[in-house]
């Protein structure tokens, strides 16, 4: 396994002050290259995602959810209210490399921790800023929560089936994209400061990222004269994409059949119905559900495996749908080697994942859990002499 000092971001010190997913998905990045996080938290209770369960398992007195996001991290309590601690942060933020926070707007500056106070501390400061929806417009003050962003995004008209009408996605995924896209930019500014010497104040938004997320059909949209896109009623995967492409019920699971055309699998498939279908692509959009419906019912004659024997040869692209047990019990996914189990003094042990990325061939390890509340705050004080 790597060792920490194999790592790029090996000696980079992260302050991040940030809770929840989205600034916590930002620093977890940032760790996973080798930097060292220090987390802000109150003294009382902590990053509130100590306590956002998405199930009611409680591991250590917290959630899950805080334990994945916050492995291996070190928490520093801090009292925001109280002169003594406020001046340990900023002796702390004089010596870091990055500064991460996820306030709503206003709230920062309020603080005393803007981007403009802090860079007087520590010009050589990499901050990033990540918020709802930005830093103007009527939606600054409202909250910068997941759902209500992917409400906002226009990104649940792609989901579902086209008379279900808005289906979100059953992840946050504006918080991991805005903490994806705040990672970048950080190790974007700390290569410029490499160069010259100087900090930057990176930012991006819930909305933003969104928005980001849906580059392609947005440019299909903005270029074709705006016409909303229209989900399929049968079987939908994509809303612009033409028939085969969905999921099927086969006899003992579902068959995802990706971009094919129609006239190789009618040949597969012995599906003489997709005649009048077969050599005029345009009907593969216009006639989709009626072309799906009648894969359907042929994916439905057969189990899985039997199709994959059959259209996998043939250069199909095509997959069985795995539950999250199938899926760690394939060989695939054990190739991979992308879970680990961290620990604490407390008993507590967590099975999570690893770091997706791979640095010289190799993904690092980490073994250590989330933190208690303040559990390092004397020992960084020790050392920063704060």
């Amino acid at each position: 396994m790597a060792a920490i000092a194999e790592l790029p971001l090996t000696g980079l010190i992260v302050v991040d002050m940030s809770q929840f997913l989205s600034g916590p998905y930002c620093s977890l990045r940032l760790l996973d290259l080798g930097a060292r996080i220090i987390k802000i938290e109150r003294p009382d209770g902590g990053d509130l995602s100590r306590r956002l369960y998405l199930s009611d398992t409680e591991i250590g007195g917290d959630s899950t959810i805080f334990h994945a996001i916050n492995r291996a991290k070190e928490s520093f309590a801090i009292d925001l209210k109280d002169e003594a601690d406020l001046a340990a942060l900023r002796g702390l933020l004089a010596k870091a490399d990055v500064l991460i926070q996820n306030f709503r707007p206003g709230v920062i500056e309020r603080l005393g921790f803007d981007y403009e106070a802090v860079r007087k501390i520590n010009p050589r400061l990499v901050y990033a800023s990540i918020s709802g929806y930005g830093e103007e417009g009527p939606w600054v003050k409202r909250p910068g929560q997941d759902l209500l962003a992917q409400a906002r995004s226009g990104v649940m008209w792609l989901n579902g089936d086209e008379d279900q009408g808005p289906v979100p996605f059953g992840l946050a995924i504006a918080d991991m994209l805005a903490g994806s896209a705040a990672a970048q930019g950080i190790l974007a500014a700390l290569v410029r400061r490499g160069v010259t010497g100087k900090g930057s104040h990176v930012e991006t938004s819930l909305l933003e990222a969104l928005v980001d997320f849906q580059f392609e059909v947005l440019t299909t949209h903005l270029n074709d004269g705006r016409r909303l896109p229209r989900r399929s009623s049968f079987r939908s995967a994509h809303a612009y994409l033409s028939a085969p492409y969905g999921v099927y019920p086969a006899k003992d699971g579902y068959l995802a059949i990706a971009m094919t055309p129609i006239s190789k699998l009618a040949d597969l498939l012995g599906l003489e119905e997709l005649a009048p279908y077969r050599d005029q692509p345009s009907t593969w959009f216009t006639a989709r559900d009626e072309i799906k419906a009648i894969i359907a019912q042929k994916i439905a004659t057969r189990a899985v495996d039997e199709w994959l024997g059959i259209l996998e040869p043939a250069d199909i692209w095509c997959a069985k749908v795995l539950t999250w047990p199938e899926m760690m019990a394939s060989e695939g996914f054990q190739a991979l080697d992308m879970l680990q189990t961290v620990t604490r003094e407390d008993d507590v042990s967590i099975l999570t994942t690893r770091s997706p990325l791979r640095v010289d061939g190799i993904r690092a390890k980490v073994e250590r859990a989330a933190p208690r509340i303040g559990e390092h705050s004397a020992k960084i004080r020790e050392e920063f002499g704060l």
